[in-house]
C-alpha cells in the first residue's frame, strides 16, 4: 500500500462530499464518488487503507448471489463487515465502497470486506486491494463485444492476482479451476447427479480440447456446457480433486458435505443446480474463513434468493415465477430455460431479453442468442412463448430457428403488453424470464397477471 499524500486526502474528502450530496438527492451514490476519487488520485485504491481480510468474488454467473449470501450469513453470525452490495463492481465502485467504510483520514473502519469484482476490472483492482481470498464461481462466454472468450478473461484475472492470495475455485469448471496456477488453492464441486449426461449437449462448449495437449476432452459426467468432471484420454489433465464435495439431493432438498471429517447436512435454498453451486461455494468460503457448520446452517435457515433474481406468487392455481435470465449471457439463459421446462405442469413463458437504453437502442448485438439454447423451449409443456422488447422480432426469428411453431410465438415491442398475450386456460405456471435491467418490468408484469387471475378465467 502506497503512502497517503495531499492528492489522496483531497480525493477522499471530495469523494465523501460527492457521496453525501448524491445521497441527499436520493441517489445511490455507489459509482460517481469513487470515480471522482480516482480521477483526483489515480492510485486511490492503492493508498486507502483496506480491511485486514478481504474476500473477493468474481466469475461470469453467480457472483452477486454468492456475495449476498456471504454478507447475510456473516452478518447473522455477528460479523461487522464492509461490502459493495449496493453498487458497482468495477474499480470506481470498489473505490466508493472503500471510502464509504473509511474515516476521513482514510483508515479502514472494518476488519472484514466482501467485494464483488467485475472480471474485466481485475487489473485495476486486485494488485491494490491484495485480497486474502479470491473466489471464482465459473467462467463462461458472456457479453462477447466486451469480454471476447472466457480463456481471455481467465488470463486477465490470473495476471492480476497477487501471489499471496488464496484461490477458492470450482473443480467442475475446467476453465476457472486453472486460474492463478502458482497460488495456494482449494476446490469445491458437486458430485454426480441423476440428471447428469455422458457428454455436453448444449450449442456451445468453451472448453472442448485439453489445455495441455489439445486432444478432445472426455467427461466422466457432464452437467451443462463445459461444467462437469472432465479428463483427457491422451495426457494427465483431469478435473482437480475438490476439498469441498457436495452431494446434492434435489428431491429431498438437502445437500451433504464433508467438513472437518464429518458429514454435515444443509437444507438447499433453491431447487436449481446453479443456485446449488452458489450454496456450495458459500459453504466452502465460510469454512475457509473459520465458521462452524452450525454457524453456516444458522445462516442458511434465514436465506432466500433475492427477489430481483427470483420470485414466485400464486393465484387461482396458477404460479407466476420471475427469474433473471441474464441477457448477452447464453449460459445463464440456457440454464434458466432448462430449469423452466423441467418444472412440472403446463407453462407459458414471457421473455424480456433486451438490454436497452431508454427504449431507443440496444447496447450490444444479439449474436449471443444463437449461442443460447432456445431449443429447450421447444417442449410440449410450453404452450406459448411471448417476447417483449424493441428487438422482439429478432427473437421471434431465433425461436423459429429453434423449431418452435409460429402459432406458439407472440411478440410485442413493449414489455408492459406481454401479460395481455397470455392465454391462461390450461396453464399451471407462467415464467417471466427477464434481463438484469428488466427487473422492474418483470415485477409489473407479475402484478398484472395476478390482477388478471383475480377475475374469472375464460374457458
Amino acid at each position: 500500500m502506497a503512502r497517503k499524500n495531499l492528492r489522496f486526502y483531497i480525493a477522499i474528502w471530495m469523494g465523501r462530499l460527492a457521496r453525501f450530496a448524491q445521497r441527499m438527492l436520493g441517489m445511490n451514490a455507489t459509482y460517481f464518488p469513487g470515480r471522482l476519487a480516482i480521477k483526483l488520485c489515480p492510485d486511490f485504491i492503492n493508498r486507502i487503507d483496506k480491511p485486514q481480510t478481504i474476500i473477493a468474488v468474481t466469475g461470469t454467473n453467480g457472483k452477486t448471489t454468492v456475495c449476498n449470501m456471504l454478507i447475510d450469513i456473516l452478518t447473522e453470525n455477528g460479523y461487522d463487515l464492509m461490502n459493495n452490495r449496493a453498487g458497482s463492481n468495477t474499480n470506481a465502485g470498489i473505490a466508493t465502497a472503500l471510502l464509504s467504510y473509511a474515516t476521513i483520514g482514510g483508515k479502514a473502519k472494518k476488519k472484514l470486506g466482501i467485494l464483488e469484482i467485475d472480471e474485466r476490472s481485475s487489473k485495476l483492482i486486485y494488485p491494490y486491494i491484495n485480497p486474502t481470498y479470491v473466489v471464482c464461481t465459473n467462467l463462461f462466454r458472456d457479453s462477447i463485444q466486451r469480454n471476447a472468450h472466457p480463456e481471455y478473461i481467465a488470463d486477465i484475472i490470473t495476471s492480476a492476482i497477487p501471489k499471496s492470495t488464496k484461490m477458492i475455485l470450482n473443480a467442475d469448471d475446467p476453465i476457472s479451476s486453472r486460474l492463478a496456477p502458482e497460488n495456494e488453492r482449494v476446490y469445491f464441486a458437486i458430485d454426480k447427479l441423476e440428471s447428469d449426461l455422458e457428454a455436453p449437449q448444449n450449442i456451445i462448449n468453451d472448453c472442448r480440447i485439453c489445455p495441455k495437449c489439445a486432444t478432445k476432452l472426455k467427461y466422466h459426467y457432464s452437467r451443462y456446457h463445459h461444467i462437469g468432471k472432465v479428463y483427457c484420454p491422451a495426457c494427465d489433465f483431469t478435473s482437480p480433486t475438490p476439498e469441498y464435495l457436495a452431494r446434492v439431493d434435489m428431491e429431498s432438498g438437502m445437500m451433504t458435505m464433508e467438513l472437518h471429517n464429518k458429514a454435515e447436512q444443509f437444507e438447499l435454498v433453491s431447487n436449481s443446480v446453479f443456485n446449488s453451486y452458489n450454496q456450495v461455494t458459500v459453504t466452502a468460503v465460510l469454512t475457509e474463513l473459520g465458521l462452524t457448520p452450525s454457524e453456516i446452517q444458522k445462516g442458511f435457515e434465514k436465506l432466500s434468493i433475492v427477489e430481483t433474481r427470483y420470485s414466485a406468487a400464486e393465484a387461482r392455481g396458477v404460479e407466476i415465477i420471475t427469474h433473471m435470465a441474464k441477457g448477452h449471457n447464453p449460459i445463464a439463459c440456457s440454464c434458466v430455460f432448462d430449469y423452466a421446462i423441467h418444472e412440472p405442469g403446463k407453462k407459458e413463458v414471457i421473455l424480456m431479453p433486451d438490454d436497452d437504453i431508454n427504449h431507443l437502442t440496444t447496447s450490444e448485438n444479439i449474436t449471443w442468442a444463437y449461442d443460447a439454447d432456445f431449443e429447450k423451449l421447444n417442449h410440449p409443456d410450453v404452450l406459448r412463448v411471448i417476447v417483449g422488447g424493441i428487438r422482439a422480432e429478432d427473437y421471434r426469428l431465433r425461436l423459429l430457428i429453434a423449431g418452435i411453431p409460429s402459432e406458439k410465438i407472440f411478440t410485442t415491442k413493449d414489455e408492459k403488453d406481454t401479460p395481455g398475450l397470455l392465454e391462461l386456460k390450461e396453464t399451471d405456471k407462467v415464467f417471466i424470464l427477464h434481463q438484469l435491467y428488466k427487473t422492474k418490468a418483470a415485477k409489473v408484469a407479475k402484478e398484472d397477471i395476478l390482477k388478471m387471475l383475480g377475475e374469472e378465467r375464460t374457458v
